[in-house]
């Protein structure tokens, strides 16, 4: 007996995923996606924690970093909630004409808002009332923070810049679900979500639930001396963090990237592959 899905079984299962996707209500797609934006940001966490310090080989850095983001969509897979970036494949289920568009943007919606919620709750409670980030820690998060708000991107237009780098993280990070969809054993599903998943922290790709807690974890960290201080950064860099300037110089891009790199690249290719005419030819015969 096989343990895992082939690409044609996967891409079939990806709309009836998608039709019991629009059965759920209003408020259990907020408090899921709350769940999935907090796991999301305890990834992110652990993710600034091991940045923090001199470390010569910028890209073994990233490396560790990707290693243990993974936990985040592992957390959001396997005890299950509600990630947008993933739910992007809900195209294949629309695509396949299984729900319809007011459906999937009533599910991305509400889960986004919870994504949202979830992640700033979380970047709130470490930053502001566990005492970790008043240091050195805190100094990486406004790193972190106001790099991804920076409109100096190395010659090229900021928003274009994290459009682009938005579309390879979510097409990595949907693969990774598939992957996990594909397995159907625990180990399975974690190999399946660490390797993708590794790659697009690695590759240095933007992932918007990602930035929905490093950022709010920046401006959080604006307020603590310690925090400030160990960044190095001149005052004037700190200040142009803002809620406003998280949705102007990041998470606009980054949201229609991801959802390009995860709606169009995997859930609309994998339909026009190996969904597209199979249901009507069935029926034919």
């Amino acid at each position: 007996m096989k343990n895992f899905l082939t690409p044609e079984e996967l891409a079939t299962s990806l709309v009836s995923w998608g039709e019991a996707k629009v059965q759920q209500s209003a408020l259990q797609l907020l408090v899921l996606g709350f769940l999935a934006g907090a796991y999301i940001g305890f990834a992110a966490h652990l993710a600034t924690v091991l940045g923090t310090g001199d470390f010569s080989w910028i890209g073994l850095k990233k490396f560790f970093i990707g290693t243990v983001f993974s936990v985040g969509l592992m957390l959001v897979i396997i005890p299950g909630s509600e990630l947008w970036t993933g739910n992007t494949m809900m195209t294949t289920a629309f695509l396949e004409k299984k729900v319809s568009f007011a459906q999937v943007m009533c599910n991305w919606f509400w889960v986004y808002l919870g994504n949202l919620l979830g992640s700033i709750f979380l970047a709130w409670m470490i930053v502001s009332q566990t005492g970790i980030m008043d240091g050195v820690f805190g100094g990486t998060a406004l790193q972190i923070a106001s790099a991804k708000v920076s409109q100096e991107v190395a010659g090229h237009s900021h928003n274009w810049a994290y459009f682009f780098r938005a579309v390879g993280c979510n097409w990595l990070v949907c693969l990774a679900v598939l992957q996990a969809m594909a397995a159907k054993d625990i180990s399975g599903k974690v190999l399946g979500i660490f390797f993708p998943i590794m790659a697009f922290v690695t590759a240095g790709f933007e992932h918007v639930v990602a930035n929905m807690y490093f950022i709010p974890a920046g401006i959080f960290a604006k307020n603590l001396p310690g925090a400030r201080l160990a960044s190095g950064l001149d005052a004037a860099v700190i200040d142009q963090l803002g809620w406003v300037t998280m949705w102007q110089s990041n998470l606009i891009s980054v949201t229609l990237g991801n959802f390009v790199g995860g709606g169009l690249f995997v859930g609309g290719v994998y339909w026009w592959l190996y969904v597209r005419g199979k249901t009507s030819s069935k029926q034919r015969s």
